[in-house]
């Protein structure tokens, strides 16, 4: 009698580990992201490089040490001991959004940086979260007296000013100018794994968009698809790279899905003009 089963593709994986939000493994889920890269990575390989790492950290800090002197803890093993930063010369390079590459490296972007800083806060039992700031992915810490708002690249706390200046981009972008009507706390709610993921992935996806990359971007699109799987614009970009890639019949689908879900009547029109050139392509 000959057993056989069937290997999970990379797709598969990911799919079981963002299934339902209960318990979400964010960590393993964003390691795993790089398989599309690197299909051989060893995914608990990495995760046991962050147990070793929570390791080091415990033998540093103190059972009954207070929440501050923790961060603080933390924030010497992570950024001095250890040498995390960012890659300033080279921020929009693909590796530092692949956690086992940032672990290697010791390099990587806000994002990467923080779902490692995240893990280590976590195992001391710190009160913290990762926080989708326009332009800017941060940390926030509740601590005694406060709340801390940390920058992962750095480890430094920011205050308020520097926040707004963060920040101003994006109201002048978005018209929301008026500080009464959009107060500085809105934008410091503390994400949800599946949105801290979503992120991640557009910045993989904005850069392969930018290289027109589209095979790249394509492998990037069927993820966000499974995670958010009422995002329509996703399977809107998801059909405009299978048609980048000749790939006709899967994008008319994605873009007719589009077309029955969306509000976003601005762009109806140019999607349907797309959906016509690319049926008379198909004859």
């Amino acid at each position: 009698m000959h057993l056989s089963f069937d290997v999970p593709s990379p797709l598969d994986y990911f799919q079981s580990l963002v299934e339902t939000d209960d318990e979400l493994p964010l960590l393993e889920a964003a390691i795993c992201v790089a398989q599309d890269e690197y299909p051989q990575l060893d995914v608990q390989a990495a995760l046991s490089t962050v147990d070793h790492l929570v390791e080091r950290l415990h033998r540093r800090v103190g059972r009954d040490d207070a929440t501050l002197a923790r961060l603080r803890a933390l924030n010497r093993f992570f950024y001095k001991d250890l040498g995390f930063r960012g890659n300033v010369n080279d921020y929009y390079d693909p590796s530092n959004s692949f956690i086992h590459e940032v672990l290697e490296r010791r390099v990587g972007i806000p994002i990467s940086l923080a779902l490692i800083w995240l893990e280590l806060a976590r195992s001391l039992g710190l009160p913290a979260h990762g926080v989708c700031f326009p332009g800017h992915f941060l940390i926030k810490v509740k601590l005694p007296l406060g709340l801390a708002v940390v920058d992962p690249l750095t480890g430094e706390s920011l205050g308020r000013d520097h926040l707004e200046e963060i920040l101003l981009p994006y109201r002048r972008r978005t018209g929301l100018t008026d500080v009464q009507d959009t107060p500085l706390s809105l934008y410091l709610q503390a994400a949800p794994e599946r949105d801290i993921l979503a992120r991640m992935l557009r910045n993989l996806k904005e850069i392969y968009q930018q290289q027109s990359d589209w095979a790249r971007m394509l492998a990037v699109q069927e993820r966000l698809v499974v995670l958010m799987p009422e995002a329509w614009s996703e399977y809107r970009d998801r059909g405009l790279a299978h048609a980048a890639l000749g790939q006709h019949d899967r994008a008319v689908a994605d873009l007719e899905c589009y077309l029955v879900h969306t509000e976003d009547l601005a762009d109806m029109d140019r999607i349907a003009e797309k959906v016509q050139l690319l049926r008379r392509e198909i004859g």
